[in-house]
């Protein structure tokens, strides 16, 4: 009568291989997340800016009253919530709002919305937001991309 089953030496080979595949696929793994977070920031970065675009344009074609906004913003946000809040309507009596996102979205990199901003009057590579309005917004991750560029000077 012949045993059945396998050796130690077989399992022993066999788990071996095994871990050396699952420690060879772990790093792309991790690749393929922060590909994935930085596909994301892109993405939310895109919508904030195309906002602050929208909203900005709406200044400028008088639909919003210049009581909403601040002396010197020069037609843009004075921050993201006001672009969730909305603003009303100048000369509407139904007191309809426009509101440019649903909400202040999520930095993906770093899991909070902690944005990091500049103001129409801010030079370009300032890295502290005078507060007189938001111009431009960006990532406060100071980690580098797989591209090799840093996460905050993304356009």
């Amino acid at each position: 009568m012949m045993a059945r089953g396998f050796t130690f030496v077989e399992l022993l080979v066999v788990t071996t291989i095994v871990l050396i595949l699952a420690s060879a696929v772990q790093p792309l793994a991790r690749v393929t997340i922060q590909r994935t977070r930085e596909a994301e920031l892109r993405r939310v970065l895109r919508e904030m800016r195309s906002a602050i675009d929208k909203f900005k344009d709406a200044a400028d074609a008088g639909q919003i009253p210049t009581t909403e906004l601040k002396a010197n913003s020069e037609g843009y946000p004075p921050d993201l919530q006001a672009l969730v809040d909305g603003v009303s309507v100048a000369n509407d009596a139904t007191g309809r709002k426009l509101k440019f996102l649903r909400k202040v979205p999520l930095d993906p990199t770093m899991g909070n919305d902690d944005w990091g901003f500049r103001a129409y009057q801010d030079k370009p590579d300032s890295t502290s937001w005078s507060g007189q309005n938001v111009y431009d917004v960006y990532s406060k991750n100071q980690g580098t991309a797989l591209d090799g560029t840093k996460y905050r000077d993304w356009n």
